[in-house]
């Protein structure tokens, strides 16, 4: 029932969701997302992390009213290293779909357990870790910035 706390959370990304459900054919749309599209899970392909982890890229491009946007899917296995902390130069929400992430960010550490969401701001050097017995997935909704890079 993980995912009860998961609908919770919808208000919040329902805008970003919305605007990214606007797409063109291909998956991975590179240009203005103009039309309404489902991006289903199996179709995505996979790439394989340095540290065992998954991550599916489901879009990337503008909505019309001119935000860049890209949202991928992750899954870190427990007990894997994190990815290492970087810097982003855009927005970012990460809904945290299933087991427990540790948010390093500011010099601070914060968790996350399934249903939350966290928000990355602008030039936040941050990293994600799965400190959880199991895996845990995520989705990242990238705005604005260098997303379309």
């Amino acid at each position: 029932m993980r995912y009860c706390r998961f609908m919770g959370a919808l208000p919040l990304l329902a805008a970003i969701m919305i605007a990214g459900a606007a797409a063109q054919e291909s998956n991975l749309a590179s240009d203005t997302l103009s039309h309404s599209k489902v991006f289903a899970f199996d179709n995505l392909p996979v790439r394989k992390m340095a540290n065992g982890g998954e991550s599916r890229d489901v879009v990337q491009g503008a909505v019309a009213t001119g935000e860049a946007v890209a949202i991928h899917e992750s899954v870190q296995p427990a007990g894997a290293p994190p990815n290492p902390a970087h810097r982003i130069e855009h927005s970012e929400f990460i809904l945290v779909q299933e087991g427990t992430l540790e948010f390093i960010h500011d010099g601070k550490t914060e968790r996350a357990g399934a249903g939350s969401v966290i928000y990355v701001s602008y030039g936040t050097m941050h990293g994600v870790r799965n400190v959880g017995d199991g895996p845990a997935k995520y989705t990242v909704f990238s705005i604005g910035g260098d997303v379309k890079k």
